[in-house]
């Protein structure tokens, strides 16, 4: 018959115990306010742009995988590296992690922590404590009337404590917010390494162009040592003046420096690769590609403003952090109503070890308690203008995002249309200045002309290669901005 009863209270306390974490998932909804995406003030088509006959353009940038994008072996293999060792990715993975981890943390409330207790107790009492008559105390009596064998006493079990039923949906609220926040770290990942990869391209792009002006300055200095060689010799037999010979020497001077000034560009250069790939550069990279050779792309298809609302990863964070927000409303709203919070156990106590594995050890406990907020001095209400405040930032932050990506796309695509345009000016540039150098140049050593219209000459013509390769660098990175602004990069293969 003991047996009996204690096997049917266990059961009661399992019946309880299902019950409140059945009522605490499925009771009631969340206070978290409907969710409607903003809607910034945007144009609803980008400005033209030239379009090419490029297969890939059927694709979408985001759509398009950086390995599929930029074809130069050895740019791909920096970037692999950088997405290996850049320390910017692995804080932003790192994140990941720890938001992972405070979401198990918030989620874990839904349910009740349930563990397990157990342990003895040993107490004597002194002679003017007064406790012979206490349970489970020997009856002998010593010279003095007190007891002499110690109180003894046993237990263990399992149960939780301050369980909240979560009926007014306050957790869940915080949970959602803790989720949204993961997710936000992931986006923000996803932009991490777009942009990682963005900026691993452009400081090859711009390595590339500095070793091509490097080349020119040398090609320049080998050319004018020449020249000054041929005016010192002429000099020396009465052929040229000495004004000549200091206008000939100043330009291998200015020639010289320019190459140092183009050396060390190169070498910052690769400083800058090397922090972005968080590793020294390998020495046995394949060789480099042509500068203009690094992509298979000469454009990228912008499509529509509203298709950045789901490719850009900033934008994906923000409206994830905006979404964050309006679950801290329905947690702020939730902490106004009552608390119901639920502690109970189920397990075995006796005041005699031989007897605590028994039926009559049985024991178990529920104890429910409710918790109603009368007069809170303000708090609730601040927290909930607290959190109503913090989801109006959010939007703001999420509206401005929006806007500054479409003004990202928008420049690019300006760029891109302009340097185009250079491109084709840049290049008559060069032809029509290297021609009047040549020409220049012949009409000196035919005694025609004086060498300071060759010197001119030369100097507009250098000028003019160097702003070609300028221009060269600027469009290719362009190109590159672009592919990033709309949402590609992250994905290595398309």
């Amino acid at each position: 018959m003991t047996h009996f009863s204690a096997s049917r209270q266990s059961r009661l306390y399992r019946q309880v115990a299902c019950f409140a974490v059945s009522v605490g998932l499925l009771g009631g909804c969340t206070m978290i306010p409907k969710y409607k995406r903003p809607q910034p003030p945007l144009a609803q088509t980008w400005a033209d742009y030239q379009h090419t006959d490029n297969v890939m353009l059927q694709k979408a940038a985001s759509d398009i995988g950086w390995r599929d994008f930029f074809i130069d072996p050895r740019l791909q293999q920096l970037i692999t590296i950088a997405l290996r060792e850049n320390r910017d990715i692995r804080q932003a993975a790192a994140s990941i992690v720890e938001a992972q981890g405070r979401y198990d943390i918030q989620h874990a409330g839904l349910f009740p922590s349930i563990g397990a207790t157990g342990g003895p107790m040993y107490q004597a009492p002194s002679d003017a404590a007064g406790l012979s008559f206490a349970p489970g105390l020997d009856s002998a009596q010593t010279g003095t009337g007190m007891a002499r064998n110690p109180f003894r006493f046993y237990q263990g079990g399992i149960g939780f404590s301050a369980y909240e039923i979560d009926i007014f949906g306050r957790i869940r609220s915080l949970s959602r917010e803790a989720a949204e926040e993961t997710l936000a770290q992931q986006e923000n990942f996803r932009g991490v390494t777009i942009s990682i990869i963005a900026q691993v391209a452009n400081a090859y792009i711009a390595w590339l162009g500095d070793r091509q002006a490097v080349v020119l300055a040398q090609n320049t200095l080998s050319s004018q040592q020449s020249t000054l060689q041929l005016i010192q010799d002429k000099y020396n037999h009465g052929e040229a003046d000495l004004l000549t010979v200091r206008q000939a020497e100043t330009q291998v001077a200015q020639s010289a420096g320019l190459l140092a000034d183009s050396q060390r560009r190169v070498e910052q250069d690769e400083n800058l690769i090397s922090l972005l790939i968080g590793a020294p550069i390998p020495a046995n990279l394949p060789p480099p590609a042509n500068l203009g050779q690094q992509t298979v792309l000469a454009d990228v298809p912008a499509g529509l403003p509203s298709d950045l609302l789901n490719r850009r990863p900033d934008i994906v964070q923000a409206e994830h952090d905006l979404l964050s927000a309006q679950a801290d409303i329905g947690a702020a709203r939730a902490a106004f109503f009552p608390r119901i919070t639920l502690t109970a156990s189920d397990g075995i106590s006796s005041l005699q070890f031989h007897k605590l594995f028994t039926s009559a050890a049985t024991t178990w406990g529920v104890n429910p308690n409710i918790q109603i907020p009368l007069w809170t001095w303000g708090q609730n209400s601040g927290n909930l203008k607290a959190s109503k405040a913090r989801r109006d930032s959010k939007i703001t932050t999420y509206e401005k995002t929006v806007q500054t990506a479409f003004r990202e796309v928008a420049d690019a695509l300006a760029g891109r249309k302009a340097y185009l345009d250079e491109q084709k000016e840049v290049d008559a540039l060069v032809n029509a200045s290297g021609d009047a150098y040549r020409l220049a140049k012949m009409r000196y050593e035919a005694g025609i002309d004086s060498y300071l219209t060759t010197l001119e000459s030369q100097r507009a013509y250098l000028q003019a290669q160097q702003n070609q390769i300028s221009v060269d660098v600027s469009r290719y990175q362009n190109l590159v901005t672009l592919y990033r602004s709309l949402g590609g990069g992250w994905k290595e293969k398309g």
